[in-house]
């Protein structure tokens, strides 16, 4: 793999946001109200019955964790889908460029605004709820980690049924982050599932990811059940990543074959 050019697909992401500011302002406009709107939520919640949980530590953390994701994986997305609108895929499949290396330029770019969302959503939390990302500590750092190798194969995942079925395709992708929420444990613990939905949350990373945060936020985890979620998401997310991976590649190859790649970019 050539750094230059995985680094020449990494800046063009940039000079793309930087020229179109709306697309930016219109990311972090959304990240902003749905910090602001649950935050007041979460304090007014707060206020009933003479409640002793700390509503505002749960679900603000939970929110800014899952936005994480959700602008990795949307990021990749999106990137991916402005190399179609602008007609350029086929010029960058008939360059030297290996599809490795456009695939990691495309996650760097998404990885810039997805910290920047983090770091945005953090700030917005801390300043106007009182809400400390590292309430548990370092602890979280892996979780966060598993959680945005998580998001790239969703992203990759979603590139590649565009890439397979057209860019209408793209619509499938924006609901993904939403349904998987309600059966991870996002916002409440996954026994709170039918039967059947347990099941099936246990087969998703995320699902690890927040039921571990939520024990350790109420003081009931214990190292080796910590040390077993997280080595689960971590496999579970790996694992994904690499399907996702081969699978965007078969249909790359796919596509290259059979010439779809340049009849697609021409049918934009």
């Amino acid at each position: 793999m050539n750094p230059t050019r995985i680094y020449a697909v990494f800046v063009r992401q940039l000079y793309l946001l930087r020229n179109n500011p709306t697309r930016l302002a219109g990311n972090f406009v959304w990240l902003t109200i749905a910090i602001v709107q649950w935050g007041f939520i979460s304090k007014y919640l707060g206020t009933l019955g003479q409640a002793n949980f700390n509503f505002i530590t749960v679900i603000l953390g939970a929110l800014i964790l899952w936005e994480f994701l959700t602008r990795i994986q949307q990021g990749l997305m999106m990137g991916f889908l402005e190399d179609i609108w602008s007609n350029n895929l086929i010029n960058f499949f008939a360059s030297p460029l290996k599809i490795s290396e456009y695939t990691i330029g495309l996650v760097s770019s998404s990885i810039v605004t997805g910290l920047l969302g983090f770091l945005i959503m953090s700030a917005i939390a801390g300043l106007g709820f009182g809400y400390d990302i590292f309430i548990i500590g370092l602890s979280i750092v892996p979780f966060v980690g598993i959680l945005f190798l998580f998001g790239m194969a969703m992203g990759m995942f979603v590139c590649g049924m565009i890439f397979r079925l057209g860019p209408t395709a793209e619509w499938l992708g924006w609901p993904i982050p939403m349904v998987l929420s309600l059966i991870s444990g996002v916002y409440y613990p996954i026994d709170t599932l039918p039967a059947p939905l347990m099941l099936v949350a246990k087969l998703f990373p995320p699902a690890y990811v927040f039921e571990s945060l939520r024990a350790q936020l109420e003081l009931v985890a214990t190292f080796e059940g910590v040390m077993i979620n997280l080595a689960m998401g971590l496999g579970l997310a790996l694992f994904y990543l690499f399907l996702a991976y081969r699978f965007f590649l078969i249909v790359y190859r796919h596509n290259l074959r059979t010439g779809k790649l340049a009849r697609f970019n021409a049918s934009i």
